[in-house]
């Protein structure tokens, strides 16, 4: 199981939880108490996790493409596939105001 804390405008907004049964996405709720901006229109502010066997299109969608995926892929051996290890190697300092840390094991 790996994990990603995500981070809007470097405040902790939830946590993203790969498992045998896919993705879980939870908000934090201390963020939710603040009633901030959602992560995204995917993401209505709830306490309950969202939950998909692929991984959410709005964190695919900060995995690099084209020739910066194939750069990122050579240099740290990562699998293009591996779509959870790339949010992880590759959106630590997203462009943007979503960042991804990974939660230690």
């Amino acid at each position: 199981m790996r994990q990603a804390d995500i981070y809007l405008h470097n405040r902790l907004a939830g946590r993203l939880v790969e498992d045998i049964d896919g993705y879980t996405f939870r908000y934090a709720p201390a963020y939710l108490a603040d009633r901030p901006a959602r992560l995204s229109a995917t993401f209505p502010l709830q306490a309950d996790p969202f939950r998909d066997r692929t991984l959410f299109p709005f964190f695919d969608g900060l995995i690099p493409e084209g020739w910066l995926l194939d750069i990122a892929t050579d240099t740290w051996k990562l699998d293009p596939t591996d779509r959870m290890g790339l949010l992880l190697a590759c959106c630590r300092d997203c462009i943007g105001a979503a960042s991804i840390r990974e939660v230690a094991p």
